[in-house]
């Protein structure tokens, strides 16, 4: 007989993603919906809270959120700053969770019109920055010695673009060393 513990954290683990989307994103109108939502999202909750479950992104995730706290009022920046805005945080957040598990986690900053900055950093001439703001939209820039280029990709939240996932490891290094034009 196997143990429960382990069984039932194993398909909630296999099944994180799925749980998390439903956690954010749920078409369901009912009590049920609402109650079902509610569990999911403490279930998911649960699991990045904890670092032997979710590694370092649970970091990354505090991380997140402190730095919208401590931007959370207009001019935080001594100046005109807006606030991190509630759903670019969100896109940061899922961002970082659709990481691949080895992959590097970002540097993060906040942006004066309410955007996320996640940056990878190598050195001083091979850096990808990357906007995340309210909507979909994801805009990029990477320096990679004498080469460099931007970009705008779609997010749905749930997995990264390809092009940014590879852009990303040739300015880094972590598969490629050179970023080939695309």
């Amino acid at each position: 007989m196997s143990d429960p513990i382990s069984t039932t954290l194993g398909v909630c683990w296999l099944g994180y993603s799925a749980l998390n989307g439903y956690a954010r994103y749920s078409s369901g109108v009912s009590n049920e919906a609402g109650a079902l939502m509610e569990a999911a999202g403490a279930v998911v909750q649960a699991a990045e809270d904890s670092q032997s479950l979710f590694g370092e992104k649970a970091a990354a995730l505090s991380l997140l959120q402190r730095l919208a706290a401590d931007c959370a009022d207009q001019g935080w920046d001594g100046a005109d700053a807006c606030p991190i805005d509630r759903t670019a945080l969100r896109n940061s957040k899922d961002f970082v969770r659709a990481l691949p598990d080895s992959f590097p986690l970002p540097e993060c900053a906040a942006e004066p019109d309410g955007s996320i900055s996640l940056d990878w950093i190598q050195t001083s001439h091979r850096i990808f920055s990357l906007s995340v703001g309210p909507s979909s939209r994801l805009a990029y820039a990477w320096l990679d010695g004498a080469d460099c280029g931007h970009g705008v990709e779609s997010f749905d939240g749930v997995s990264i673009p390809p092009r940014i996932l590879f852009a990303i490891k040739a300015v880094i290094g972590y598969e490629h060393s050179r970023l080939r034009a695309a």
